[in-house]
């Protein structure tokens, strides 16, 4: 049984990015999972001035703490103008100041949704490739495009193409934390 940590890249109390992780995170029953809600974490915007002044929060310190535990990590990034959220963005400076291979060794299911077409794929790629610089092995990457579309509440995807798609990447995630 693996032990996986879980979350979203988000600060909105309604993410839809969290709705997804705690979908997929219900289909993984046989392991070990922490979901995490970064809205309950208010991580000041990252400057070297407040790192100089304030040092590091207890709240940064234990989420860094939480993903050197797991032996792998899922998460949803959202998406604001292509990019992943300032939020997120602010988060991951944080973690590097505070360790820069904060995911050495970790295994991550990377995955993105968006109420629109595109399922916040420009977010997801620049992730994919920023997250390896902090030591992360990128296992697989899934999008949800039309989330209101796509997604219900009580029976999550339900286009079954991308139910398909989104069970299979996360087979493939469990897998190698065999």
């Amino acid at each position: 049984m693996a032990a996986i940590l879980a979350f979203a890249g988000s600060n909105s109390s309604e993410s839809i990015n969290y709705k997804l992780v705690k979908h997929t995170v219900a289909l993984a029953k046989e392991h070990s999972v922490q979901l995490l809600n970064l809205a309950n974490y208010p991580f000041p915007m990252y400057s070297e001035d407040y790192e100089r002044e304030n040092g590091f929060s207890n709240s940064l310190v234990e989420f860094k703490e939480d993903i050197q535990k797991a032996d792998g990590v899922i998460i949803s990034v959202n998406e604001h103008n292509g990019n992943p959220s300032a939020y997120f963005k602010n988060v991951l400076d944080w973690l590097s100041r505070l360790e820069r291979n904060c995911f050495e060794g970790k295994k991550v299911f990377l995955m993105a949704t968006s109420p629109g077409k595109r399922g916040a794929i420009g977010a997801l790629h620049i992730v994919e490739n920023s997250l390896p610089r902090m030591g992360a092995e990128i296992v697989v990457t899934f999008s949800l495009p039309e989330f209101h579309v796509n997604f219900d509440a009580k029976k999550g995807i339900t286009n079954a193409a991308l139910a398909k798609e989104h069970q299979e990447a996360l087979l493939l995630f469990l897998s190698k934390l065999a």
